[in-house]
Parts: C-alpha cells; structure tokens; sequence
C-alpha cells in the first residue's frame, strides 16, 4: 500500500556564496546582477507563488536480506518519470531560454526560443502513485515479487523531489527447467542444444531471461528450416516454492499451432533479379531467364550488369537446401556488402508443389550507377607555416569488369607557399595520380578456403605515384604498389593483410641549401637515404564501437610491419651479408630493414544523456638493423598535431627532449622510433548537433639506444615520464552524424624540452598577454573526432 507524505521545508534560501569585507559601489553591483543572472538560470523566478520545479528523485531500498543494491536501484530508476530539466551547476539554461520566449510568443525569435528551450517540469506534472506502481513491476520482472514502495514529497521554497523508499525481500532465483515439448523433431532439436541455454540453476530471476531464451530457442530453430515458428508459440510454466524462493519452470508448446510453424521448409526455386526498380516492378511476367547454379535469373545475358557467377558466390540460399536464418542474413548482408547495390531485399513464398514445406525465395536487386565522380576543395595549413589548397578529384567505376570490381582513379594536387617566417618566398607543389582496384573475393597464387561470414572479403591492388616539388630544395618522386587482402569476421573484427607492399623514393635537384641542412642533421640525412622499401603489413582491428546500447565500448588495433628481409636473405644465400655499414643495395638502390609494431587501445563510457568519456592509449616501437641503421622517413613515429598532442605543433614533438625549430629542421619534422601517447576526452552536448568537449593529452617520440644518431635523450624506462610533453583545451564540434567539423583549442602545460626543474609552465598561464597566447595556444581544426 503506498502512502502520501508531503513534507514542507521552512527554512529561508541561503545563498551558496560567501561574501567577506566591503565591496564597493562597482562590486556590489556587479554581485547583485550576478545573482539575478544565477537565480534566473535556475528557473525559479519566474514560477508561480504555489509552483515549484520538479528536481528529480531517490531511491531507497529496506531489506534485511544481502541484496545487490546498485542493480536495483538503477532497475527501479528506470520506471521514474517525468524527468526532470536538465542542470549545469544548479542552473538550467535551457528552461531559462523557454522561459524567455514568454507565455504567448509572436515573433520569429520567440517561437525560435521556445523551441530550442525546455518548459519547466513541475511537481504537479509527477504522478508518484503511479510510478510507485511501475516501480513495483519492474522489481517484480527481476525476481523481487513481494516488494512495495511507498513516497514522500520533500519540498523546498522553489522546488521539490520525490523520495521512493522500496521494501524489498530476497530475490527469486531459477531452480530448474524441465522441457515438455509436444512436437517430437521440435524436441529433439531443443533437447540438443540445452547445454546453451540461458536459464542456469541458481541465478537470479529475470523476465527478460525468459524471453531471451525463446529467442535463442527461436534462432536455433529457424536455422533447422523452420521459417514458420515464432517466439511466441513457447510457453514457461512456472512453480514458486516460497520456502527457497526459487521458481521451477517447464517449457511447452502453445496449443492450436498451425502446420506451417510445425515444419521444416526447404528452398525450392531461387529467383534472382539485379536489376530491380520500383518503376519497372510491374513488368510483364513473361521475361527470358538465364540459369546458374540451379539459380534462376531474371533476363537474358546481355541484361546480366554482374556476372552471375560473381552473385552466386554471396547467395547461401540454394535449391533443395533447408532453410536456415543464418544463410538467410549471410546472403543479405554479402549482397550489400559488395558496393554494387543501393537496396538489397529477400522475398520468401510457399512454392507450388504437391508436399509441404517447400519455399521459393525471390532476390531483389536495386543497382546503383556504375560511375561516381567526387571532388575535394580543402584549405591545408602546416605547423612550418606552408598554407595552400589542396584538389582531389576521382571516378569510381563500381562493375569494372563485370565482376563487381571497384575500379578508383583519382588525381590530387596542392600548392603550399611560406606566407611567414625567415624564408616567405618559398612554396612547393605536389601531384599525386592513383589507381586502385578492389575485388570481391580472395586473389591469391594458392586457394583459400570461402568464409561464411556475412562480409564479402576484399582483394587490394593499388599502383600510385607522388610528385612534390619544394622549391630552392628539392624534387622528390614517390612509387607505390600494394597488393593485400580485407575481411571480416563479423562486424567487430576486421584483418587487413598486405603481403607485398613495395615503394621507392627518390631525390633530384637537390639546393645547396637543402644539402646544408642535411650535413647539419644526420638522422635527417639517414633517414633519406634509404628510401626504397619492400616488405609486408598485418593489422587487426577490434571495433566496439558499431555495436549500440553498450555502456561501455572497447577499441583495439595493432599492426606488424617488416621490410628488406627478403632481400637479405637472398643476399645471404648469395655469400652477402647486409649491413648498416656498408648496405647492400638492389637496382642501384638501397634497400630499408626494419620491423615495426603498434598498438593502439581506446575506451568509450557512454553516459544515459549521451555525453561520454573518451580514453586513448597509443603505443608504437620500431626497429631497424640488418641493412639499415635508421627507420626510412616515412616509417618513422610523430608526436603532436590534431589527432595527437593538440598542444603542439603537428609532428613537432621529440625525439625525446630535443627541440623542433625552424633553424635547426627546416621545414621537415623530425620523427622517431617509439612512441606512447595518451588521450582524455569528455565529449558534452551542447545544443543539438553542437558538441563540446574538455581533453588532456600526453605523450612523446623517442630514439633507440641502438639508434647512431644523438638528438635528444633516447628512450629509457626510468626517464621517459618525466619526458612526456601535455596537453589540455577545450573543443567546440559541429557533429551532423555524417559530417563533424572540430575546432579544438590546446595550450601546453608540460614542455619536454625545457630542464627538468622547468617543464611544468602552468604558473606562466597568462591568457591576458598577447606574446603568451600567440607563443602557446594552438587552433586545431580537423575533420572527425581524434579518436
């Protein structure tokens, strides 16, 4: 029985502040106008005299039994309603922007204000007999069957919360399933997967665990070829022993079931139509078909835009086969998968045949255009103070070949000029063409085994090349080629393996200038040396993130990579043996050693209102030897930039305490050969698709030991902390889910290459000075979350 208590507090508002000595004339003004701004933020000034603002409300639990108290709270905190406005520090700014727009608003702006804001909740608006009960029934669907709430009304000046106390016994708990199926396949079928089942001795009562196992139930049976049967056709019959407070249950049949969900239907005809419209939906059935694989499809060769050979490696429907709901998501999932269709749908009928239990199945197909063409316009602007556009154009042919082979030329150019510093005249340009052919399938000289995964695999062939010129030092020409495999698991777990991945860079017209720079830093000049390197990549990816409703999400990506063993080997074999000394060369070009390795983990905690917390933790090592002596330039490990220490410069971090400038790197950063970063990220909403974000980064990059060259400390386990450089700021994102523009504003708080007794400079924060703001904030503006 629940009873209503309304409990009034009488004593006077007290103002959170404090406030010692005289203020003065400017002082007490602007207090007293901030305490106006503070009481209208919290929405309570313009209540009526008997109206109060509904603050939300608790949850109490009495039990004498060891019960799991935060379960059942939360489980009860579901049933509460209404919720309440949101608060920012005891002030709702949104109510305060509904309440702006007046009771009657007229004007654009008022209409516009009201929308955007929130109307007050107030404690006239809670039915607590109500939610009382609800509480009640959600305790009950967890086990608590003999529980009961009551409510009190706890009342303030302005506002008032409701207190929900539940009285509560112990739980029930699961004693035993025993199955009484009437339908003997059916239970033969159930009984062999019972080990499987949800509902385990012992454990807590719960609805929703009956209900999942009718699902379980329901999936098994379905991939045994009953597509007819439905969850609702099980029934749990159960016996409660108040004396144990445990629950037995015995599964059955509903009665009066209809044939049809009795029997195990096999496919009969498979119908395929890739190119299905809406418009042409109605055409005359009389249509010539062209049979594959006992496979029949809609129109005549020449109307074939894919191959049918190429389709039928993704249908796992197939004629006189049982029907299962597995095969049934496989072929779905792998038609659309395959990048050639906007729509994919799967039309199941009773075929026309004198036995029961026979389906045909129609496949719908609605094509997409063979050809897209797209085009970028960005505006690239880098920490060496180059600033200029950047056009990247590209065709896609979706059907290359008629095999559903996605067949990308794409042509980007930039031109970057020095508006500041020493040297402003300088400017450099770059064009980069590109090929890259994708295949729906596993290209390999030996035969590799079909998943049966609802992911097509993907073979990569990708042929590039880069021009950059860089004016008064350099022209550097850049060949690429890749041959690799993707494929998925499941939607969680991706691989990506590339067994041949070869390119060769080369250096001509080189300044004097450029060549100074170079005698003046040798890891600079090492590391464009060697520039020609063949090796291979493996890289696995574990993605949370697609997976909705999960509180908490996990990211996890790592990645092996090594090049030139195979060319020492075969300088080995040869009665050559590599070395950094004097390294070996292949066509008249040395060849880069090295093995690298990478992890790269992240967590997401989502909270129920949408905003999140975000943690990052990046570790890569690198190692050259054999043949090499230092990591090729584009191997090595950066620090700093938007998508890493936004603090700092991109790429202007390390190696270890060194630091970056202008005068002794020029326009080249300079990487390393470890790398540990660290991200802390708590992402807000702010107004509707404006987000706003608080972070704090960490990290650095390092040199080996083994490494020749000197620049900075190289890495050790006992100095290494106090190297790291940090990072904290605020971010503002336009997030339009398929779009997200982000401005984050970063300052430094640790800088490693200041002594050791200097690199905290948080006591020379001074956003007031002009010279600090221009010397330390950084304006990071970047397409996409950071991590």
């Amino acid at each position: 029985m629940n009873k209503k208590k309304n409990i009034q507090d009488k004593s006077n508002f007290c103002s959170p502040l404090g406030v010692r000595g005289s203020l003065g004339v400017r002082g007490s003004l602007f207090f007293i106008i901030f305490l106006y701004f503070l009481v209208g933020c919290t929405a309570t000034h313009h209540l009526q005299k008997d109206e109060r603002l509904y603050t939300g409300a608790v949850i109490k639990l009495e039990t004498t039994e060891k019960v799991n108290k935060g379960f059942i709270i939360s489980v009860a905190e579901e049933a509460v309603r209404p919720i309440p406005n949101k608060s920012y520090l005891g002030m709702r700014p949104k109510v305060m922007i509904y309440q702006a727009a007046g009771e009657n608003p007229r004007s654009a702006l008022q209409k516009w204000l009201q929308k955007s804001g929130e109307a007050p909740v107030l404690i006239t608006d809670v039915k607590p007999a109500v939610t009382a009960a609800i509480i009640d029934a959600q305790l009950f669907n967890v086990g608590l069957f003999n529980s009961y709430t009551e409510y009190k009304i706890a009342e303030k000046k302005h506002t008032a919360k409701i207190i929900y106390t539940s009285h509560i016994q112990k739980p029930y708990v699961f004693k035993n399933l025993i199955y009484n199926i009437s339908d003997d396949s059916i239970s033969r079928l159930i009984l062999s997967e019972k080990e499987n089942t949800l509902i385990k001795p012992g454990e807590d009562y719960k609805l929703e665990t009956l209900k999942n196992e009718r699902i379980r139930i329901d999936n098994l049976l379905k991939n045994k070829g009953y597509f007819y049967f439905n969850p609702d056709y099980l029934l749990f019959k159960a016996d409660t022993s108040s004396v144990d407070h445990s629950i037995s249950f015995i599964l059955t049949l509903k009665e009066d079931i209809s044939k049809n969900a009795l029997t195990p239907y096999h496919i009969h005809n498979v119908f395929i139509n890739q190119n299905y419209s809406l418009e042409k939906a109605k055409d005359e059935p009389s249509r010539d078909t062209v049979i594959s694989q006992n496979a029949v499809f809609l129109g005549n060769d020449s109307d074939m835009n894919i191959r049918t050979k190429v389709i039928m490696r993704s249908v796992y429907l197939r004629k006189n086969e049982i029907y299962s709901r597995e095969n049934h998501t496989i072929t779905l999932n792998r038609l659309m998968s395959m990048g050639n269709f906007k729509f994919v749908q799967l039309k199941f009928s009773d075929a026309d045949t004198t036995a029961l239990g026979y389906l045909n199945v129609t496949i719908l197909m609605t094509p997409m255009t063979n050809y897209s063409f797209r085009a970028e316009l960005d505006m690239v602007s880098k920490s060496n103070n180059y600033t200029g556009p950047r056009l990247d154009v590209s065709l896609l042919n979706r059907n290359a070949f008629k095999g559903a082979e996605l067949l990308n030329l794409s042509m980007a150019g930039s031109f970057e000029a020095q508006l500041s510093g020493v040297d402003k005249n300088l400017f450099s340009y770059s064009i980069n063409p590109q090929l890259e052919l994708t295949l729906p399938r596993f290209l390999a000289p030996f035969n590799v085994k079909p998943t049966n995964s609802i992911w097509v695999p993907k073979t990569r062939f990708l042929l590039s090349y880069n021009f950059m010129k860089r004016m008064d030092y350099f022209d550097m020409s850049t060949f690429q080629f890749l041959y690799g495999f993707k494929w998925k698991k499941d939607i969680r777990n991706e691989h990506e393996f590339n067994p041949v991945s070869v390119s060769y860079t080369s250096l001509a017209n080189k300044s004097t200038e450029f060549l100074a720079l170079l005698d003046a830093n040798p890891y600079l000049e090492k590391s464009y040396e060697e520039q020609f390197i063949a090796g291979g990549s493996y890289s696995y990816t574990y993605n949370e993130q697609v997976v909705n409703g999960k509180k908490i999400q996990y990211f996890f990506n790592t990645k092996i990579e090594t090049a030139g063993n195979l060319f020492s080997l075969i300088k080995i074999i040869g009665g050559e043996k590599p070395n950094s000394v004097t390294p070996s060369k292949i066509a008249g070009s040395v060849y880069s050693q090295y093995a690298s390795l990478s992890l790269d983990g992240r967590a997401y905690y989502n909270f129920k209102d949408e905003n999140k917390i975000a943690l990052r933790l990046f570790t890569g090592i690198a190692q050259s030897y054999g043949n090499s002596s230092t990591l090729p330039y584009s191997k090595q490990f950066f620090s700093g930039g938007p998508n890493s220490i936004r603090a700092f410069q991109i790429n202007s971090l390390g190696p270890g305490t060194y630091e970056q400038t202008t005068a002794n790197t020029g326009f080249l950063q300079l990487g390393g050969d470890i790398k540990l970063e660290m991200n802390a990220e708590y992402r807000f909403g702010i107004y509707q698709f404006v987000k706003g974000a608080l972070f704090l980064d960490a990290g650095n990059v390092w040199l080996q030991k083994s490494n020749p060259t000197n620049i900075g400390n190289p890495f050790a386990f006992n100095s290494f902390i106090n190297e790291l450089a940090v990072g904290t700021g605020i971010g503002l994102r336009f997030d339009v889910s398929f779009f997200v523009l982000r401005f984050d504003l970063a300052m430094p708080l640790r800088k490693p290459w200041l002594p050791d007794n200097e690199r905290w400079v948080t006591n020379q924060i001074d956003f007031l000075s002009p010279t600090w703001r221009t010397e330390n904030l950084i304006l990071n503006i970047a397409i996409g979350y950071p991590f």
